[in-house]
């Protein structure tokens, strides 16, 4: 039987400017102090999970949306290349949610890979199957020892308008019941800048790199 798997919640870094009333904090930063971390831009897409037999939304029972046509298209071309009991997460960028893209190599950007084992895949070995599959991975910030500093000044308030924040990870492999210990997120102040929900409003397609 297929199993299916919903792409976990990610807790914010103490430091975020986006935490709502239900979001979940990090207490602390400690969990990451002497790993090894690759920090990624963090998109302003819908996740989305792709098996080798099956695509969905964060919701496992996401239904059709036009903003979803493009990547089950992409999915079409790329499924049977995907090993089985591999899944792939990742950012649909066809629409525009709150940030307008004029400039994408894709309309779907990868960030993690999972196996038949609930256990994320190294950052290495994921940007070796991108590679494989032809996915584009979520663009790189900073990769080294987990530097708090560093990684504070990834964000300036100039970059309110073209960028939703960022990831930090731990480089290595590491189980889903693990993951609050393993990644972690800044997202920009008042992310959502609209008071209606993307998919209920006239779809705006984001535009690819000419």
């Amino acid at each position: 039987m297929d199993t299916y798997v919903k792409y976990p919640r990610t807790f914010h870094l103490p430091w975020s400017l986006g935490i709502t009333n239900d979001d979940k904090v990090l207490k602390s930063t400690d969990c990451f102090r002497g790993m090894d971390v690759v920090v990624t831009e963090k998109m302003d897409g819908e996740n989305t999970t792709l098996y080798r037999n099956h695509t969905h939304a964060r919701s496992l029972d996401s239904r059709h949306h036009p903003s979803r046509d493009w990547i089950k298209g992409f999915w079409g071309n790329i499924r049977y290349q995907i090993p089985y009991g591999l899944r792939i997460c990742g950012e649909n960028l066809y629409a525009t949610h709150s940030i307008k893209y004029d400039n994408l190599y894709s309309y779907f950007y990868g960030f993690s890979i999972w196996n038949n084992e609930n256990v994320c895949l190294s950052w290495e070995d994921t940007i070796e199957y991108f590679i494989c599959l032809d996915i584009v991975s979520v663009p790189v910030l900073y990769k080294g020892i987990y530097d708090e500093k560093i990684i504070k000044e990834l964000w300036n308030d100039s970059m309110q308008d073209a960028s939703e924040g960022y990831v930090v990870r731990n480089i290595e492999a590491f189980k889903y019941d693990d993951f609050g210990k393993n990644v972690a997120k800044f997202v920009r102040p008042a992310h959502v800048t609209s008071d209606e929900h993307w998919m209920h409003q006239q779809m705006t397609v984001n535009v690819l790199k000419k």
